[in-house]
């Protein structure tokens, strides 16, 4: 019989360590998360060409349709939405629709980053004004886009009349507006609305250490550029053989999580974010595509004023015909587009 000395143990045990410790040091981790899909032409990336809803849906695939150099040429569809492949002008497009709303863009444009290499979003949808100049079937592209309900709802102040009972940490940001405003002058002039105290949404990305509250999200300088060169050389677009539809590059936009209908409040956006424009998914896109570093431009066809008529909303009436010139502005800016390359 061999005896087993304490020594031999520990040596035994020494062993089976290593042999345990190499084994999982040699093992190959698992990938997890979402990959680019297996597509084809995808050397320079794809221009994505995003809409929010059916009738803006129906006349993006129309003009393409019609269009001898342009094609979609398949579809994939992931978690239920679904991403038209194809070329314009032999250029890759990815088209899709976002869905209303900030959740829904959010979620729709970030999938569209994580399954496929998009170089740059060109997005397109109908919107209620803000600033009473602007009438049904004018097209506003915004240079800036704000959250207008990233709010505070408080009490008001038992002991101050006229004030609210703020949180703490609302108060500190408020103590840091003047200096942020002096540096910024597309910075908002913040004011409560009632009991409703504007915010700012928190981001995060690559090369930040914390999240930082932020204002407001750009719209890429290039293709701001390309619409403003798209759009003054377009001919005139009538509206229902009435008027002539304004067109505009620059200024604010504001996007919410509520169907805007009410005039007061919507004098305050325009007071506070100086908007022309609202709706309820550009500052979303414009976030996903800042914190991915992919280019981005909006593209807004106004369908009412938000909140300024008497009785029912007139957004129905006019949401086919303005989507119509809002695509007609898209595919210049996509000729635009298309030339540079």
């Amino acid at each position: 019989m061999v005896a087993v000395t304490s020594r031999s143990l520990r040596v035994l045990w020494l062993g089976v360590m290593v042999f345990v410790i190499s084994a999982c040091q040699s093992t190959t981790a698992p990938v997890y998360g979402p990959q680019f899909a297996d597509v084809t032409d995808t050397e320079n990336g794809f221009t994505a060409v995003v809409v929010a809803y059916a009738p803006e849906m129906e006349g993006i695939l129309g003009r393409i349709e019609a269009d001898p150099n342009a094609s979609i040429t398949s579809t994939v569809t992931y978690k239920g939405v679904k991403y038209r492949l194809g070329q314009y002008h032999e250029q890759p497009i990815l088209v899709f629709a976002t869905g209303m709303s900030i959740a829904n863009a959010s979620m729709t444009m970030q999938m569209a980053l994580d399954y496929f290499p998009v170089k740059q979003v060109v997005y397109m949808g109908i919107a209620g004004a803000v600033n009473p100049a602007w009438q049904p079937g004018d097209v506003i592209v915004p240079a800036r886009w704000y959250y207008h309900d990233e709010s505070v709802y408080a009490n008001p102040d038992p002991a101050n009349p006229g004030q609210s009972v703020l949180p703490e940490y609302y108060a500190k940001f408020m103590q840091e507006q003047p200096a942020r405003k002096a540096a910024d002058p597309h910075y908002p002039n913040y004011k409560p609305f009632a009991f409703i105290h504007p915010d700012e949404v928190l981001i995060i990305k690559d090369g930040m250490d914390k999240p930082q509250d932020t204002a407001y999200f750009s719209a890429s300088a290039r293709l701001l550029d390309a619409a403003e060169k798209a759009m003054n050389a377009m001919p005139a677009q009538m509206i229902l053989e009435q008027r002539q539809a304004k067109l505009h590059v620059g200024g604010n936009g504001v996007t919410g999580s509520v169907f805007l209908d009410n005039r007061e409040y919507r004098k305050w956006t325009r007071e506070v974010f100086n908007a022309e424009v609202t709706e309820m998914e550009s500052a979303a896109i414009g976030q996903v595509c800042t914190v991915n570093d992919v280019d981005w431009v909006i593209i807004r066809a106004i369908s009412d004023l938000a909140g300024g008529q008497e009785g029912v909303n007139v957004e129905h009436i006019y949401d086919k015909e303005v989507s119509r010139v809002g695509a007609n502005v898209l595919f210049a800016v996509m000729d635009e587009l298309a030339k540079a390359n």
